[in-house]
Formats: structure tokens, C-alpha cells, sequence
């Protein structure tokens, strides 16, 4: 994404013009305002209360080992501790960038997370992803080694499906599975994806509400899913565990063509071979 991200608080805006050609930038704690971290407060009182019955254990363990309670988190604590379990650490960056920069960072075990956030009156929603959607949403699950190494895969693998004109499946996979991805614990469902855990309607949604289809995870069939950006999911597919999403990157690069060239399936509708849970 080129150009600046308009409405955001002056301090914090967007800057793409002073990242650097990786579109990365220093992350200035001193720029953080008080009322930034309690908004931040805000969100994460609201969210962590809906944990305990909602999120998937690998979360919940990931976050106690953040420090993400007391206020915006600073990237350099995190990723000391990051990298001591799975070699992942945090860059800044101002907002949504190319997708070559972004596959290229996870490639590299360095998960971007943009640097301002929401103002109070967004509390609900927000346009563009913020810091405590990058980083409350995304950065526990780094903690667990078998989706982090999936992570790193899915980013090696990006270059490849650009120059396939595969970009399009590719991304449903990251949406369905990164932002919007169940799990199964002990018989009940329970949430991973970032954009479930941060968003307190979607992560009763998902887990609990009787309208979306939950579907058992099927490679084939998330290729070919697409999604709403703007609206609660009606589609969402559950694993039994995160090793099974890096074993599926290896059959991957045989079927990204074929999703490629396939008819897209459209939000929330039904196909052959779906397995609800």
C-alpha cells in the first residue's frame, strides 16, 4: 500500500515516507500518548475476559509470556522473547505494505505490526488493521513452534505464487487460517485466528453463534473460499492442530494453480465434500 493512512492521530500517522525500503521504521515508545495506552488498556481488558472460553490454550499461553498488560507494547521486549522460543521477532511498519515486503519479512521469521493505533472511538471497528490487531491478534501464537514454522513457510512460498499469478488463493489461505482459524480442544471449539481474538463480536461469533458454517479444514476447499473483509465471517474451517497447517504447505505449490484456475467459492456458501463440525 503506497501513500499515507488518513484520520489517524498526527502523532502516529502513517509515515511511509520515512520507512525504509523494507518498509520498516524505529518504533518511538516516547511517541505513545497516555490516552494511547489506555486505549490500548481498554481493548486488552476487553479481550482477555473473553479468553477462558473462547481462545485456544496456545494463545492464552503465548500472551502470559508478552508483555502486553500495562499498555502499548514495545517490539524490542517482545521479540527478545520471541526469539527465544521460536526465532520470530517484531518490525514496525506504518500500515498495510506490498505483498513482496510481506512475504519476505515472514520469510524471514519477522512478523510486521503496524505501529499506530486506533483512536478511542474505534474501539469496535476499524478500517485498516492497527498495533493491538497486529499484535495482540498475531503475536502469542508465534510462541507455538508448529505454527510459527508454518508461518515462515507461507512466506517462502509467496515470491512463487506471485510469479503464478496466484496471489489470490494464497491470501484466502492467510485469511482463513491466520486471521479467521479455529481449533478443536478437548471437544470444543476454540478460537486462534487475529482477527477472531481481537475483536470481541467476532470471537462470540465464531465460537458460539449458530449462523456461520464451521467447516473441517480442507486445503482444496480454502484455496477456493472467498471472504467478506467488512463484515462477520459465515465461513469458518477448524484444524485438530497447528502442525497440520505446516504439513500442508507442503502439497501446497501443486495446488495453487488449480485454485488459481478454479471457480472461487462465494462467502458462507456450501460445496461438495464439506465436512461440518
Amino acid at each position: 500500500m503506497d501513500g499515507l493512512v488518513e484520520g489517524l492521530p498526527s502523532g502516529l500517522r502513517g509515515d511511509y515516507a520515512a520507512a525504509e525500503a523494507d518498509f520498516t521504521l524505529a518504533q518511538d515508545m516516547a511517541r505513545y500518548a497516555p490516552e494511547d495506552h489506555a486505549t490500548w488498556r481498554t481493548l486488552h481488558a476487553r479481550q482477555v475476559a473473553l479468553l477462558p472460553r473462547h481462545a485456544a490454550a496456545a494463545f492464552r499461553d503465548g500472551l502470559a509470556r508478552l508483555p502486553f498488560a500495562e499498555g502499548v507494547p514495545d517490539f524490542a521486549q517482545c521479540s527478545a522473547r520471541l526469539r527465544a522460543v521460536t526465532g520470530w521477532s517484531l518490525v514496525a511498519v506504518p500500515g498495510l505494505i506490498p505483498d513482496g515486503a510481506f512475504f519476505g519479512h515472514l520469510a524471514a521469521r519477522r512478523f510486521p505490526v503496524t505501529c499506530w493505533i486506533r483512536r478511542p472511538e474505534e474501539l469496535d471497528y476499524i478500517v485498516e488493521p492497527d498495533i493491538f490487531h497486529d499484535a495482540f491478534g498475531h503475536v502469542p501464537l508465534l510462541t507455538q513452534p508448529d505454527f510459527a514454522d508454518f508461518l515462515a513457510a507461507y512466506g517462502r512460498l509467496g515470491e512463487q505464487a506471485a510469479r503464478m499469478g496466484a496471489l489470490k488463493p494464497l491470501a484466502r489461505l492467510y485469511w482463513h487460517m491466520v486471521e479467521f482459524g479455529l481449533i478443536r480442544e478437548g471437544g470444543a471449539l476454540r478460537a486462534y485466528g487475529a482477527g477472531i481474538l481481537s475483536s470481541s463480536s467476532e470471537t462470540v461469533h465464531a465460537t458460539e453463534s449458530p449462523a456461520p458454517r464451521r467447516l473441517r479444514f480442507d486445503l482444496r476447499r480454502v484455496l477456493r473460499s472467498d471472504y467478506f473483509i467488512d463484515d462477520l465471517q459465515p465461513t469458518y474451517f477448524v484444524i485438530d492442530d497447528y502442525a497440520e497447517l505446516f504439513a500442508a504447505m507442503q502439497a501446497l505449490p501443486g495446488l495453487l494453480a488449480k485454485a488459481r484456475d478454479a471457480a472461487p467459492i462465494p462467502p458462507g456458501a456450501a460445496a461438495p465434500g464439506d465436512q461440518p463440525i
